[in-house]
């Protein structure tokens, strides 16, 4: 059995039914039921159109479900009669589903979720390994958020900038588990891409290639972080990269600059330069600078400050970093970097301590607590 196929279909034969008329917690219910169906049949018989055969027993679970519930019956009364089995629609409803997924009155924990669970096909349990909770935990999560978009109409057009966010939540989660969400996302941002064309997309779709391709050299074997400027740049991928640069550069000539177009920038930069020693500072300074334009936010501000301490030297970059809130995320973290570059050994050494107190995942924190011991035995 094909996982990867049924993964694929999945989000297109789920669409179909919500279109037809079906609330999303049904459709849903039904397009699970069709799959375990599938495993079942499709080793034996397998199907010459896979996503129509989908379809068509889909739907057919979907109406048995309704015909059995009579407080469903107005809906069944609505519901169009079942059509004859035969090669499922061309019309791809991927889209629709991305921004249902995403709607705005969902937490974006719960944008997550859905969106693993709807459009990348996962199962509850393999979405709660991957989030370290309890799969009955993960199954409230998804069934209170199914509830909250089911009988949502679609009257105008869905916000990409959702979509994009919750596809960059999924990517952010990086991997645990038996479920590689990062690499889930590139999946799903290409799937994306597919259906949209939007320059924001490519960059974000630009964005992860970047990034996935640094991963093999962002662990050492035992499990420790190896910060960017100490990886081994001989494994990183170097077709992930070309790609990623290529489908940023066409984004970039529209000229419809957005957050994720900058953000791939900079990612671009860090994997031009053969060598740390040889990054382009100054130029990574001015899209920071442009992100800070289009942002506004702190915490890219707080990044900015150390590409000014690279360009202009630690001073100029704790300058920078002094007009920022000392409350923020990782601002510890980078006040210490900063203080390390400069000299100051004894002030980093207590600020890589108290960034490890404030770490937010058990590997961050083992790296700061091993760099301010470091910093304490050259004192």
């Amino acid at each position: 059995m094909d996982e990867a196929l049924l993964r694929g279909l999945t989000p297109g034969v789920l669409a179909v039914l919500i279109r037809r008329g079906a609330d999303f917690a049904a459709a849903e219910d039904a397009v699970q039921d069709a799959l375990v169906e599938a495993v079942r049949v499709w080793p034996d018989d397998p199907p010459r159109d896979a996503k129509g055969w989908l379809v068509t027993v889909a739907w057919r679970k979907f109406l048995d479900a309704t015909r059995a519930d009579t407080a469903r019956r107005r809906r069944e009364d609505r519901a169009e009669e079942e059509p004859a089995p035969g090669p499922a629609p061309a019309v791809d409803d991927t889209l629709r589903l991305y921004f249902l997924c995403a709607h705005p009155s969902l937490t974006p924990s719960s944008a997550v979720a859905l969106t693993l669970r709807a459009v990348g096909g996962l199962t509850t349990r393999q979405i709660a390994r991957a989030y370290l909770v309890p799969e009955a935990t993960m199954a409230q999560r998804i069934s209170r958020a199914k509830r909250t978009v089911s009988g949502v109409r679609f009257d105008r057009p869905g916000d990409v900038a959702t979509v994009l966010r919750v596809l960059y939540l999924v990517f952010n989660e990086g991997y645990s588990g038996d479920v590689d969400l990062a690499a889930e996302a590139v999946r799903l941002t290409r799937q994306l891409a597919a259906v949209i064309d939007h320059p924001e997309v490519a960059g974000l779709l630009a964005l992860m290639l970047l990034h996935h391709a640094r991963r093999a050299s962002r662990t050492a074997p035992d499990g420790s972080l190896v910060p960017l400027a100490e990886q081994d740049r001989g494994l990183w991928d170097t077709e992930l990269i070309a790609e990623g640069v290529g489908i940023l550069q066409a984004a970039l000539a529209r000229d419809r600059l957005g957050e994720f177009q900058a953000q791939a920038a900079i990612a671009a930069l860090h994997a031009d330069a053969p060598t740390a020693a040889e990054t382009d500072w100054a130029q990574i300074v001015e899209w920071y600078d442009e992100l800070v334009r289009l942002t506004g936010s702190p915490v890219v501000r707080l990044n900015r400050a150390v590409a000014v301490g690279e360009a202009d030297g630690p001073r100029a970059g704790l300058a920078a970093l002094a007009e920022l809130d000392d409350s923020l995320p990782r601002y510890a973290a980078v006040a210490a970097h900063l203080h390390e570059r400069d000299g100051d050994l004894a002030t980093a050494a207590r600020l890589y301590a108290e960034a490890a107190r404030k770490a937010g995942n058990l590997a961050e924190r083992d790296h700061l607590t091993r760099r301010a011991a470091r910093l304490n035995a050259r004192r």
